[in-house]
Parts: C-alpha cells; structure tokens; sequence
C-alpha cells in the first residue's frame, strides 16, 4: 500500500485554456534547436561545424568538466548553424530534419541485466544522462557522485500542466525499461510520486519502486517537495530526480535498439484556440503547432513551460530540453483604469483585494503577464509561507542567499531547493521580488564556493 502524503499549504492557480485528453494534428517539426543554457551546471564543448550530416543520437557536444557526457542530435539531417555569443559563448546549435530519422545504433537490452558501470558508460555516451537533474544545485547530475536515491514525480500540478498519466498510457513496458536502467546508477530507491486521483496504471504496474501518494495543491507535483516529504537531502547528500517521460525516451531506446526522440506536449492558455496534445520531438520549432491557432498573436506571450517557471520564446521558437508544455497567455497592460479600487470580479487574487473570491475555487480565469507593480522594498509579511510546503523558511533563506551569507543558507535548507520551489512565493510576493532568479544565483555561487 503507498504511502499517503497531504500537502496542505500551497495555491493552484485555475487558468482558461485547459487541454482535454484530446491530440492535435500538425505537420512535423522540421528544425531544431538545443541551448546549451538549458542543462545547468555543464561547460559545453561542441563537436560539430556548420554543414555536418548527422542521425539521431550523434554527439553534438560534451561537457568539459566531464567529457564522457554527451549531448545528441534528437533527430537526423543537417548542422545548420552553431551560433555563438560573447566570447564565443554557445547560445544554439541548429538542426535542419531530413525526415527520415535516421538513429545511430544502441544496444537493445534489458538494462537489469547489466551491470552498473555499463549502464552509466551507455548512459553517459548515449546522451540520455542529461534527462537526470541533481539535487542540491539543481544541475545536471554529476557522474562521479552516487546519489542515495532517484525520485520521479508522477504528475504535475502546475497551471494548465499536461496529465502525465494520460500521456504515458501503454506505456509500461518502456516505463519499466527506463526505470531498469535508473535502479542500476543508485544502492539506494526508486521512488515515484502518485497523484492520489489520477494514478497511472504505467506506475502502479512498475516493479523496483517505492511508491508514495500525494495529495494536494500545487507545488506538490514537483519533485523537490516530495523530496524533502520522503527523504530530505542533508549537508553532503545527493539526490537525483528525472521526469517520467524521460524515463520512457531511456526505455524506448533500449527496446528498440535505436534512438526515439518523440514526445507529447501539451498546448494550453487563455490564447489557444483549440488547446491540445501534440506529438512532436525534443527541441523541436513550435510553429508548426502554434501556426493559425493563437487568438491575437501580436499580443501574446509564448512561453515553453508553465506559466511560473517558463521561458518566454517568439512565435517562431523552440521547446525547452525539460518542458512537456507549452502556453500561451495575453501580454499586460502597462496600467488599468482606477486599479486596484475595481471590483475585479473576472481578476484572481490571492489575499481576497478583488471580489472575485466570493464565486468560489472553480472558476478559471484569464490572466495577462501584467505584474501589477515593480520590485520595492522586502517585506517579511509571511506570504511565501502559505504557498510553500516545506518545513524551511522561504523569506529568510531568500535574504540570506541576497546577503550571501553561506552558513545561513546552508541552515535554512537551500541543499534542498530549486528556482521552482520558489514560483509560487514570487507570484503572491506583494514586494515582486524575482525570488527564482535569486535562488538560482544562489545554488551557482554555493556551488561555486564549495568545489
């Protein structure tokens, strides 16, 4: 029997523009685009030039630090640009699809059947060793150390978040796979967070995992919460975590003998005409999907995640290496009419300003990317404390990583957070700290110091 978990601090924000279980048509992605910005914590390398010919799964570069971790093509056809910046700075590497998808080879077994050095040398040259992120730091996760356990959190409860248990459905066999291969890079467990209402058949049948069930508002679906709720990361401790469509890609090449870089997102917001799932790849161009089906699009803003910890993109852009979203919402209003002293029935407001809050929990709302404000002085008024779940103290540890004091924030909890436990308190925060900026800067100098 899982273990039951209630979470009850936090907030969920109810957004239009929901996708049903419904799939989408487009015509396939036919260019790519991988940041290396995406993956924190790696120097890249780049292996390639401008013109080469490459397949699905060709080495595209490797960090410097650990040069044995690759970063591949996720389809075959043709290096158009690799772009750079200040001091030569790689901002992109373009790809132009062939269509025909070609893979290099891979070695099609049951990685249970392997032994563990195998599985992290195949891992780490196959490319899929970047899916695994690393807790404290949130990066990349380092190779040469051994993490006392691997989370996979089985759902996600952001704003308009794709439901992971309808998009993995059939699934189990490659979910199995990925998770065989996982189990082999750690001496301790594989835990995997459930919703209590929507539990996949895909996790309930996985064997090797210990399962936990989780009940609540959002953030409970990231990883980092159920994290600190199971097994809290202590001074010197490593934990590593993976999203579990990532799990499906490692077991879908270990299945087939071949790389498969195809994923389902999911298209939402209040400025998608017909939101949806779509089937496209990884770092793929988005226009094909956003084409024809933005109300206004010279007043949108594309974002490539959710709407709290997303990256803004143009029109025209790339999904990000980690995002399974995509939204799109209204740009704001640089000013409204009398403000605040509205009735706002149709505006959302956390700390009841507007009389929107007499028409319940269920009404969903169209929100713009207005901040209502700029950063002024910070407030210890409690307000993160209410959307944040852990037993830390959000406001002091955003002031000790402002004043740099690294014995306060190793105290106050920060081996155990990441930018996006923090999203939350940055969207009630009434001073519009940038507290995910901040927290982010914070774990790269702790890193920084402590090497």
């Amino acid at each position: 029997m899982a273990e039951l978990i209630r979470i009850k601090r936090g907030l969920d924000i109810k957004l239009k523009g929901k996708a049903g279980q419904i799939f989408g048509k487009a015509e396939p992605a036919t260019l790519f685009s991988i940041r290396p910005d995406d993956f924190q914590g790696i120097k890249p390398k780049v292996v390639v030039k401008d013109g080469d010919v490459v397949k699905a799964g060709t080495v595209i570069f490797q960090d410097k630090a650990n040069p044995e971790m690759k970063f591949v093509s996720p389809v075959s056809g043709t290096v158009l640009e690799v772009k750079r910046g200040d001091r030569r700075k790689v901002l992109n590497i373009s790809i132009q699809s062939d269509g025909a998808y070609a893979s290099e080879p891979f070695k099609k077994v049951d990685p249970s059947t392997l032994s563990a050095a195998d599985v992290k040398s195949l891992m780490l040259a196959s490319g899929f060793w970047p899916f695994i992120k690393q807790r404290p730091y949130d990066i990349v996760a380092d190779p040469n150390v051994a993490p006392k356990a691997i989370f996979i959190s089985g759902f996600d409860t952001a704003p308009l978040a794709p439901e992971y248990d309808y998009i993995l459905e059939g699934k189990l066999e490659e979910f199995q796979l990925g998770v065989n291969a996982l189990a082999k890079l750690t001496t301790g467990k594989v835990h995997i967070g459930i919703n209590i209402e929507n539990a996949s058949k895909v996790y309930k049948g996985t064997k090797g995992v210990e399962l936990h069930e989780f009940e609540g508002p959002h953030p409970t679906g990231n990883v980092g919460v159920q994290i600190h709720h199971v097994d809290p990361i202590n001074k010197g401790e490593v934990v590593w975590c993976i999203n579990p469509q990532d799990v499906v890609t490692i077991g879908t090449a270990f299945k087939k003998g071949a790389y498969d870089f195809s994923k389902i997102i999911i298209l939402s917001g209040s400025c998608v005409k017909k939101p949806a799932y779509y089937r496209t790849t990884y770092f793929a161009q988005l226009s094909n999907i956003l084409a024809d089906n933005v109300e206004n699009p010279a007043n949108a803003r594309f974002i490539s995640g959710n709407v709290l910890t997303g990256m803004q993109i143009a029109p025209d852009g790339f999904l990000g290496a980690y995002d399974s979203q995509v939204t799109v919402i209204p740009e704001g209003k640089q000013s409204e009419f009398l403000g605040w002293i509205m009735p706002r029935l149709n505006k959302f407001s956390v700390n009841r300003s507007y009389f929107s809050w007499l028409l319940g929990g269920s009404k969903e709302y169209v929100l713009d990317t207005n901040i209502n404000g700029g950063e002024r002085a910070f407030i210890m008024s409690g307000e993160y404390d209410r959307v944040f779940p852990m037993d830390i103290l959000p406001e002091f540890l955003v002031k000790a990583i402002i004043a740099k004091d690294i014995d306060k924030m190793e105290q106050l909890g920060i081996y155990e957070v990441a930018p996006e436990d923090f999203a939350l308190c940055e969207f009630v925060c009434s001073s519009k700290i940038e507290t995910q900026r901040i927290v982010r800067e914070g774990l790269d100098f702790l890193r920084k110091e402590m090497a």
